[in-house]
């Protein structure tokens, strides 16, 4: 948990110096300092300083970028309602789990990735966007979302998320469909890594929007990282598949490089079973560069054992062929 955060606002809530703050929690002037400097927190302490801050449930970081507990709780409205909305879109086949939000990170997630792409955050909630998001009028809701929906669009924050959510979908499908059976299996040791992935896709869908780079003026840098993280894993993930004879379905690098569109259709036909059958070439292709490497290992021994000299050896590829004419 971020300690300084949660010290830095139960001090603005209180009004109060530091060693106030330790007064009432019953510590040291000192301990509170150790906290802002990111010194590691009790779970029961935390809980304390979440009562006295006010914040709830909330991310202490997120609350701190919304700018006060107000606008925090606005935010976490239009952030779960764009979640939800985004989740009926899903046409993957595979529920968008990172959009339901068990554990309470996606507001700070959103945040987080929108600071990482250099999205300087409003100091205060967009007053346009803070109004209702649902109606009890069956008849006008039609209406109602349909002019919802366009202020959302034209706000550019409520926008970015929207459009994060939605490539969220397709990522996380193939995800779903293609990498999580792999990293998930036992045998493989790959829980760390298949943590790592999963925990970061939400980064990995905002690479796969398109945003004016002047209002995310680190996202080149900020793709560049994702990617590169994301090569790595998936390479060690594809090595350890291949050297255990697990076939893959697809290319797992496709999550990087391929559009959010056309991993959701990846994701769609795996779903439907269109690909129980398939083998990505990448497997044929690696068994071949093995036995290749095995022939070249053991033919010249093969051809000494039987006095051949290597140089005056022809290999004739005529019967290599089905049709011995075709070249």
């Amino acid at each position: 948990m971020d300690s300084e955060s949660l010290v830095l606002l139960a001090l603005k809530k209180l009004a109060c110096t530091q060693k106030e703050l330790a007064r009432q929690l019953g510590v040291s002037p000192t301990q509170i300092t150790k906290w802002k400097n990111g010194e590691y927190i009790s779970g029961d302490m935390e809980d304390r300083l979440r009562a006295l801050a006010g914040i709830g449930e909330m991310h202490p970081k997120f609350v701190l970028w919304a700018g006060s507990i107000e606008d925090a709780e606005k935010w976490v409205k239009l952030i779960h309602f764009l979640a939800e909305e985004a989740r009926e879109e899903a046409e993957t086949g595979y529920d968008t789990y990172p959009l339901i939000d068990d554990l309470g990170l996606l507001c700070w997630d959103s945040f987080d990735v929108l600071k990482q792409m250099g999205v300087e955050l409003p100091k205060k909630f967009p007053e346009e966007l803070d109004i209702p998001y649902g109606t009890e009028d069956d008849e006008q809701g039609d209406v109602y979302f349909e002019k919802l929906f366009e202020v959302i669009r034209r706000n550019p924050y409520s926008d970015l998320i929207y459009k994060i959510f939605l490539s969220l979908n397709d990522v996380y499908g193939f995800y779903a469909a293609y990498v999580a059976p792999i990293v998930d299996d036992d045998n493989l040791d790959l829980s760390e890594i298949g943590m790592e992935i999963e925990s970061c896709l939400m980064e990995l869908a905002a690479t796969k929007v398109d945003v004016d780079p002047a209002f995310a003026s680190n996202f080149r840098k900020f793709k560049y990282n994702v990617y590169k993280k994301y090569k790595e894993w998936l390479g060690e993930v594809k090595e350890k598949a291949f050297r255990a004879g697990i076939p893959l379905r697809a290319e797992l690098e496709d999550m990087v490089y391929a559009s959010h569109d056309e991993l959701g259709h990846e994701a769609e036909a795996m779903s439907l079973g269109l690909v129980s059958g398939r083998l990505h070439p990448d497997i044929y292709m690696n068994e071949l560069l093995v036995g290749m490497r095995a022939i070249h290992q053991v033919l010249p021994a093969i051809l000494k054992k039987l006095n051949i000299d290597e140089s005056e050896f022809q290999l004739d590829t005529s019967e290599f062929y089905i049709d011995a004419g075709r070249r």
